[in-house]
């Protein structure tokens, strides 16, 4: 039965890229011309792989909690690719900080800047933090949500990775409202591999975290909320991520 779930799963993966590569090009004349075009592209794209991962591999996803409109900030947990697609499909105008090199990818990098994505040079991390403080207040006249990854990769289910400044510079500096954002997605879908399992995957907005905490505050406040929440909704996918952390541990 595991066979057939993983040829099912590499289909699935096969015509999820080849979606991608047909939708980009199709919206490509609108979004040259009309940034609700570039909306609309990652919208329908993000929409058919939840919608194909449903019927293809078993995989359905679901959104609890209020979906933020305004002016936020979104700091998720970070599992796999399929928390943007499930973040990117709700959101009404996402937008992330993204690496640099991510702006010279053919097609992709075109709409990764029309949606308002703010491209910064990892490799130097204080110079990072200030460009893009500086790149997100510049474009404040686009409004949109600006989903940020406070551990700064993916993190697998138990794995611990440390909280990063970054996202108390960003709260800080910009002076917005944080909606938190807590998953259970790589219990189902990995960093890495094509095996999806079948499951019911989430992606739950917990209590915005209104402005003005000071950083250390924050960071413990959105920690705290991300983890006990995302550790709820693996118990309930039949992860035990506390203890999956013990046993690195030990």
């Amino acid at each position: 039965m595991k066979a057939v779930q993983w040829i099912r799963s590499l289909i699935f993966v096969g015509q999820m890229y080849l979606a991608m590569a047909v939708l980009a090009v199709f919206f490509t004349p609108w979004m040259l011309v009309d940034r609700r075009g570039a909306f609309a592209g990652v919208h329908t794209y993000c929409r058919w792989v939840r919608w194909s991962a449903r019927w293809m591999v078993g995989l359905r996803s679901e959104v609890r909690g209020e979906v933020p409109s305004g002016e936020v900030l979104v700091a998720s947990k970070h599992q796999s690719f399929l928390d943007i697609i499930i973040l990117v499909s709700v959101l009404p105008r996402p937008k992330f900080i993204m690496k640099r090199e991510l702006m010279f990818a053919p097609i992709l990098g075109q709409y990764a800047l029309r949606i308002g994505c703010v491209p910064v040079n990892r490799g130097k991390r204080a110079q990072a933090i200030q460009k893009m403080v500086a790149d997100v207040a510049s474009g404040a006249q686009r409004p949109g949500q600006l989903i940020i990854y406070p551990q700064g990769t993916r993190v697998a289910p138990g794995a611990d990775m440390p909280y990063k400044v970054g996202s108390a510079v960003l709260y800080r500096e910009l002076g917005q409202t944080c909606v938190p954002a807590a998953t259970n997605v790589g219990v189902f879908w990995p960093r890495k591999g094509i095996y999806r399992k079948p499951g019911l995957a989430v992606i739950e907005f917990l209590p915005p975290i209104p402005p003005g905490l000071e950083p250390q505050a924050f960071m413990a406040r959105l920690k705290t909320e991300v983890e006990t929440a995302s550790d709820a909704l693996m118990l309930e996918a039949g992860f035990d991520a506390p203890a999956a952390r013990a046993g690195r541990k030990g």
